[in-house]
């Protein structure tokens, strides 16, 4: 079998780890075995990471539109019931928002969410 050397494609895989690892401190950023561990672990935590933000930015809504539905005298549960019932196609995401920027608005919605519960 002949013999294969690998010059060029065994530098640019090791440079494409470093440049990876740029910023990482001390070893990590610098010796490419060191390196290579680093960043394969922080590939696998940015992956993690982009399934968990989708799972705190919903926990944050909820959260801020409970607090504002308590405001006006009803649960988050009944809030998203009476929504449901009154068939408003507002997301959480919409409806956090709404209670951030627009407190009247959302009082509002809310009415809506109690009469469609009250029925």
């Amino acid at each position: 079998m002949p013999r294969v050397k690998r010059g060029t494609k065994r530098r640019q895989k090791r440079k494409k780890i470093l440049r990876l690892a740029k910023g990482f401190y001390g070893a990590k950023g610098r010796l490419h075995r060191i390196a290579k561990l680093a960043v394969e672990k922080s590939l696998v935590s940015a992956y993690k990471d982009r399934k968990r933000k989708k799972r705190d930015f919903r926990k944050l809504w909820i959260t801020r539109i409970n607090a504002a539905a308590r405001l006006h005298e009803i649960s988050y549960s009944n809030l998203m019931a009476g929504l449901k019932k009154a068939n408003v196609g507002l997301d959480r995401k919409i409806l956090a928002e709404l209670a951030v920027v627009d407190p009247q608005g959302f009082g509002e919605v809310a009415s809506v969410a109690k009469k469609a519960l009250s029925r």
